[in-house]
Parts: C-alpha cells; sequence; structure tokens
C-alpha cells in the first residue's frame, strides 16, 4: 500500500481531535514502516514521520503538540488551535 504524506497528517490530525488513540497511531506508523510503501516524491519526509510516530508509545518518547506540530510541518502542513467555551 502507497503511503502518502497527506495519510499521515490525517491520522496526526485525528489523534489531535481525539478521533483515535495514541496507541492506534502508534500501531499504524509500526505497520507502515514494516509493510508500506512511501510516496517517492515525499519519501523522506513521510518515512522520518512514520518513524517517529512509531516510538510514540515508548514513554521516554511520547507524542508531545510541539512533536506533531512539526511532523505536520515536515510534511508542508501547519496546525492551528481552536479555544471554544464548554457547554
Amino acid at each position: 500500500m502507497l503511503i502518502k504524506r497527506q495519510d499521515v497528517a490525517s491520522k496526526v490530525s485525528d489523534y489531535l481531535h481525539h478521533k483515535i488513540q495514541l496507541s492506534d497511531l502508534e500501531d499504524r506508523a509500526e505497520r507502515a514502516m514494516m509493510e508500506g510503501e512511501f510516496e517517492p516524491s515525499s519519501y523522506k519526509e513521510i518515512r522520518e514521520a512514520v518513524a517517529l510516530l512509531g516510538l510514540a508509545d515508548v514513554h521516554a518518547f511520547g507524542l508531545t503538540w510541539d512533536d506533531a506540530q512539526r511532523i505536520l510541518g515536515k510534511l508542508g502542513y501547519q496546525t492551528s488551535v481552536e479555544v471554544t467555551e464548554s457547554e
């Protein structure tokens, strides 16, 4: 399966929006490293991002907001935060 930069960005976004758990993001990254083919035009950036996400379950590494922002930035995306009053 060909993994594109937008695929990785979408999964990071899903995690940041609490649609998937960190363990799911990490599992997908590990599988992608073992089985996936990365889009040739962004190979280096995608592979680096997936490698970092694959380590997210290791307590010493984790995944901070800064990590997610940096990963998305290297993939050509920017992040923003929206704060709303709770109901």
